[in-house]
């Protein structure tokens, strides 16, 4: 196994690796440092997946599975950038582009009805929504700026959005028959096997078993009324017409793979209720399921005139929608992984409470997020910018995060422990000594969920927390309501701990409104504060207050200390990008900003010296920090726009100062020695460097797939320079 692992993943992040990794591998190689890859793609996990469908020469190896063991082990020394976390449409997408390239793989069953259909379904499924991160992530999460990512931001503040008091944008939550008001929650006093099942007056269905929860697990439940949210959505729709303003859908169908593309499913039907009603068997004959979005409704119904007509006519009744790209006329209901509440909505409070709207202007909104465990966190973020106007980044604190996430902890939705229910009825939880644990009387259609957090993993996550205010000496607030029935679990664990090593005086417990509020006031007057959170709001908080702080979620140092002793070093918390894939292979243009990568590649160095002795790595690793602070200082991050500097030319730059850090210390004479003439050469051929990079730029460019590009292909879009590519090899 390699030193470091560097993971092979999707769309911008996987593009600038081709140019990136050449430059981390030769320089590592001089450190005795070795850096491998895993393909942890969604083209690569399907391809894992279906060996049997597969010739012998095309059969790829489980990496996700093998990277899953490593990190459980102290040698563990992986870099992940992010990848993609599928939608049904992706996954569709992906598999037909791997189909087209030879690959005999099975379609998606959309309605599977034999067992054949059931179980390459069922094989899909583990592929789709956060399906790497909870095999990954043994350990708890570490998020904060960068010292240098956060100064150059302070120094060269980005614009933000002017906010009005008067703004007609709000949030929009269920008042009631949600996640978040349903919820009940217990902390097991012994290892329990148990069961999901449903209870009809026909008789008991089960619906999972085999769950192994261990002593002290917190395991919760909860579901959402079906009828409840089609009212809630119904009444936004004509709310959001009567104030004139867009209607705006954000969720999470990437994490919460099952239960999010339902409400998406629901919100699709709503807009469109009168065509629904007048066309709902030839839409069903046609195969329109209103979970895969607009797009697909859209493509269905091409040459049905009367039904085009309808869904003119119906659109054009309705308030405008929030659009992801109105050029093209994508709305917000077009793709459910096309709006993610951590991404849009940072970005509409940062624009000052505006979204873009069909008629390709800038208006107010309506941001309907259906439950309401977390949206009151955007809401009271909005309320405060109405009073008190847009934050400045050049003089606004930080929020860093402290995420509950090891082994898979709250991660609804994205687990075979979320049902849609055929039928009316109970669902009960029940232990392996028949005691029913939770239970709920559903209807037709309800959304059921579980979740679990374990007892290591919080108790990591608490004394993470104190290491960190420790070390930090600022404000620090778990961020739990005590009246959620889950976070009142959690806080039964945390008090104690606190207690017990003396520091509860260090810390504040706030339920997620006020902790908004607080850390808002708290870094508009220049300080700093930790926000102590559970896994999906570690998720959210990560987004959006980078975004507000620093313009990017992408530049975040991101550690997770994995329990067992090894080290994980997240980058770009901000997605992959697909935006700036479309962008280069339009205008060979890749503005995808390596930062994050740049960030992670020092602290991996630096853990590597320190678990194994490696002072070499560690010079490398300090002679990374220099570099990164070189491209900062001298603006040497990729541009927007075609024809200036992209990725490939920070590369570049990176090397360089990362060549002359190294050539200009003095602790290893070996290593200066060896990188001085690499620096030299660097520099003396800057002129020609630059001028083969920029002149591949313009004209499209072909990468021989989108999922799966062809290697040669990329390699040839992605390192044009013949002079770099022969100092660097």
């Amino acid at each position: 196994m390699s030193d470091i692992i560097y993971t092979k993943v999707d769309e911008a992040p996987e593009l600038a690796s081709a140019s990136l990794l050449p430059i981390i591998q030769k320089f590592a190689k001089a450190a005795g440092v070795s850096v491998g890859t895993k393909d942890i793609s969604l083209a690569g996990r399907i391809l894992a997946t279906f060996p049997e469908a597969l010739t012998e020469d095309q059969r790829q190896s489980d990496d996700l599975a093998e990277l899953g063991r490593l990190v459980k082990t102290p040698e563990a020394n992986v870099i992940k950038l992010p990848n993609i976390s599928a939608s049904v449409p992706q996954l569709v997408g992906a598999i037909k582009e791997l189909q087209s390239q030879g690959f005999a793989l099975p379609d998606y069953p959309d309605s599977p009805s034999t067992d054949e259909e059931k179980a390459v379904r069922a094989k899909y499924d583990t592929i789709k929504g956060s399906a790497v991160n909870p095999v990954l992530r043994e350990g708890n999460s570490d998020r904060r700026a960068a010292k240098a990512v956060k100064s150059f931001a302070q120094s060269n503040p980005h614009r933000m959005g002017d906010w009005a008091s008067d703004s007609k944008t709000h949030v929009s939550s269920m008042s009631g028959n949600d996640f978040f008001s349903n919820e009940v929650s217990a902390t097991l006093d012994a290892a329990s096997g148990a069961k999901i099942v449903l209870e009809t007056a026909d008789g008991e269905t089960v619906l999972k078993d085999g769950l192994e929860y261990p002593a002290g697990t917190v395991v919760d439940a909860t579901f959402m009324s079906a009828a409840a949210l089609k009212d809630f959505l119904n009444t936004q729709i004509e709310k959001t017409k009567e104030d004139g303003i867009l209607f705006s859908l954000h969720l999470k169908a990437t994490m919460m793979k099952v239960s999010d593309p339902i409400l998406f499913g629901h919100a699709v039907k709503a807009y469109l209720a009168p065509v629904f009603e007048k066309h709902g068997q030839k839409l069903k004959e046609l195969g329109v399921n209103p979970n895969s979005g607009l797009g697909d409704l859209l493509e269905r119904v091409k040459g049905e005139t009367e039904i085009m007509a309808d869904i003119n006519a119906c659109m054009g009744d309705r308030p405008p929608m929030y659009m992801v790209d109105s050029d093209k006329g994508i709305t917000n209901l077009h793709v459910s992984s096309d709006v993610i509440i951590d991404a849009s909505m940072p970005a509409l409070i940062r624009a000052g409470g505006k979204g873009w709207g069909p008629d390709g202007k800038e208006h107010d909104a309506n941001c309907v997020i259906p439950d309401n465990s977390y949206a009151p966190v955007y809401d009271e973020a909005i309320n405060f910018f109405k009073e008190n106007g847009k934050l400045d980044p050049a003089t606004a604190g930080t929020v860093q995060n402290i995420g509950l996430m090891a082994q898979k902890a709250e991660e609804y939705g994205s687990h075979p422990t979320t049902f849609e229910l055929a039928e009316a009825g109970t669902v009960k939880m029940i232990l392996d000594d028949g005691t029913v644990l939770h239970q709920h009387k559903v209807d037709a259609g309800d959304i059921w969920r579980s979740s679990s957090a374990r007892k290591a993993p919080i108790e990591d996550w608490v004394n993470l927390a104190i290491s960190r205010q420790k070390a930090e000496g600022c404000r620090a607030i778990f961020w739990l309501d005590e009246s959620r029935a889950h976070d009142a679990e959690l806080i039964s664990y945390v008090k104690p701990i606190l207690e017990a090593q003396g520091v509860a005086d260090k810390f504040e417990i706030m339920a997620p409104r006020e902790a908004t509020r607080a850390s808002l006031e708290t870094i508009t007057k220049g300080e700093n504060t930790i926000a102590i959170t559970g896994n999906v709001l570690r998720d959210y908080l990560t987004d959006l207050f980078p975004i507000l702080e620093l313009a990017t979620s992408a530049k975040m140092l991101s550690i997770v200390k994995l329990m067992n002793g090894g080290g994980l070093f997240e980058t770009g918390a901000g997605g992959s990008a697909p935006k700036h894939v479309q962008q280069l292979v339009e205008q060979n243009h890749l503005r995808w900003d390596s930062l994050g990568e740049f960030c992670a590649l020092g602290e991996s160095l630096m853990f590597l010296a320190d678990a194994k002795g490696n002072d070499k790595a560690r010079i490398l690793g300090e002679a990374v920090e220099v570099a990164t602070q070189g491209i900062l200082d001298n603006g040497r991050s990729p541009s927007r726009k075609v024809g200036e500097p992209d990725n490939r030319d920070s590369h570049y730059w990176f090397a360089r100062y990362w060549a002359e850090a190294v050539a200009a210390q003095s602790k290893d004479t070996e290593l200066a020695a060896h990188f001085a003439p690499i620096a030299e050469a660097l520099a003396t051929n800057e002129a020609a460097i630059l001028g083969e990079l920029a002149a591949v730029q313009g004209p499209a460019a072909d990468l021989g797939g989108y999922y799966r590009t062809d290697a040669a292909k990329t390699d040839s879009v992605m390192r044009p320079s013949k002079t770099l590519n022969s100092i660097i090899g």
